[in-house]
């Protein structure tokens, strides 16, 4: 009788162990799912991957999925709105703009010497 419960009780523990190992290796995909991650996808695949590659790339799955959120994005914007932040870009761009045009005038018009040589002349 204490077989029967012994042998019960290493299957109920590698089967424990069997799942608790998928749930684990899922955790960086609920994430995702819960944030509306745009890779969801490609989350889940990679913890399966992750499973066969002895857990070496599941620290990175979970911060894939937690880099991403719906409220920020990706949180590159600075606190801007996306209408702001194109406004910022395109006075950014005008600028740049306007200095390569300067820098470009100075090319084309022959170098004036800015210091004078106080040689032989006085």
């Amino acid at each position: 009788m204490l077989d029967y419960f012994a042998l019960g009780v290493l299957i109920f523990v590698g089967l424990v162990l069997f799942y608790g190992i998928i749930v684990l290796h899922d955790i960086p995909y609920e994430i995702a799912v819960h944030r509306n991650h745009p890779h969801q996808d490609a989350i889940h695949a990679a913890g399966w991957v992750s499973l066969f590659t002895l857990h070496a790339l599941w620290p990175f799955l979970w911060i894939w999925a937690m880099l991403y959120r719906d409220d920020r994005g990706w949180g590159f914007h600075h606190g801007r709105t996306p209408a702001e932040e194109a406004d910022y870009l395109e006075r950014q761009l005008a600028e740049l703009r306007q200095r390569l045009d300067v820098l470009e005038g100075r090319k084309a018009t022959p170098a004036v010497p800015t210091t004078t040589q106080s040689g032989g002349e006085g």
